[in-house]
């Protein structure tokens, strides 16, 4: 079954980039010259998906308005013969169909993406959490949606991380390797404070079913929080569950420092910038 749709959690706050999400949603802030938000929507759309879920919270309007038509913009770009930039403008609300749904309470990330289950339906879904900005050659929700359709169940993307910084990841406990890239899971654990399963990470990106869906809403909250995790654990007992590991640089762009480490990457890797970018970047070095 072609996957169409993909959830994206929005509602948060983005504590961890204040005080520049004060005013601006953290989803908003650019990377050269993009919102965060756009990279992950591109990655989806290259994979293939034509429906964005955005599930937001107040406050957030700006994405929303990000993706819209700006009809004014565009007109004075095309009065002022400035067709490149009116290409690229309006190709953002052409990418895809855009929705959007509030999430009244910020109860976890397992409530987030349960607030979509009416837009959903029955069908498999992606999740894609844009403080994970990636650079990739291939799309790795792409990458996760060719191994669903290979297994037929959950997919989550892995990578490996140091021992000591386990404590910050949601953490697979894999149950045996099937390739190269692919484990099958017997279960995961949020953030283990001490004897982590393994040393493979959950990122941002998920291929789920309708399965998990059901699975979130008979889970309990934990510290006022319904997790994802819980709910994909409690169906790899059920069902089996995968872990891929992606091919792509990973940058975690909810925290100052992997901000500023993909604003380097991403500028370098842009024929227009890199050589202007490098002097400058000598000056400092």
């Amino acid at each position: 079954m072609k996957i169409r749709k993909a959830v994206f959690p929005v509602a948060g706050f983005g504590t961890r980039m204040l005080p520049a999400t004060k005013a601006i949603p953290k989803e908003m802030i650019t990377l050269v010259d993009k919102p965060l938000i756009q990279y992950a929507v591109e990655e989806a759309v290259e994979a293939g998906v034509d429906e964005i879920i955005f599930i937001t919270g107040r406050f957030k309007r700006a994405i929303e308005d990000h993706f819209d038509k700006s009809i004014e913009l565009e007109i004075a770009l095309k009065e002022s013969k400035k067709e490149k930039e009116y290409e690229i403008l309006s190709r953002i609300s052409e990418m895809c169909d855009f929705i959007t749904v509030r999430q009244k309470e910020q109860k976890g990330l397992g409530h987030a993406i349960y607030c979509a289950r009416d837009v959903l339906g029955k069908d498999p879904f992606v999740v894609i959490l844009p403080d994970d900005i990636i650079s990739y050659k291939e799309s790795v929700t792409r990458q996760l949606i060719k191994k669903f359709e290979v297994v037929g169940s959950p997919v989550l993307a892995i990578t490996e991380v140091p021992a000591e910084e386990t404590y910050k990841y949601g953490i697979v406990d894999i149950d045996k390797k099937i390739d190269d890239r692919t484990f099958k899971l017997k279960g995961m654990v949020e953030k283990p404070k001490s004897n982590p399963p393994s040393n493979y990470a959950i990122i941002g990106r998920y291929v789920l079913t309708y399965d998990v869906l059901k699975a979130i809403e008979e889970c309990d909250a934990n510290l006022g929080e319904i997790q994802l995790t819980d709910a994909i654990r409690k169906v790899t007992k059920e069902q089996s569950s995968y872990g891929y590991l992606y091919d792509g640089l990973r940058f975690d762009c909810g925290n100052k420092i992997g901000y500023l480490d993909a604003t380097i990457h991403f500028a370098l890797n842009r024929d227009d910038l890199k050589d202007d970018f490098t002097k400058i970047l000598k000056k400092y070095c």
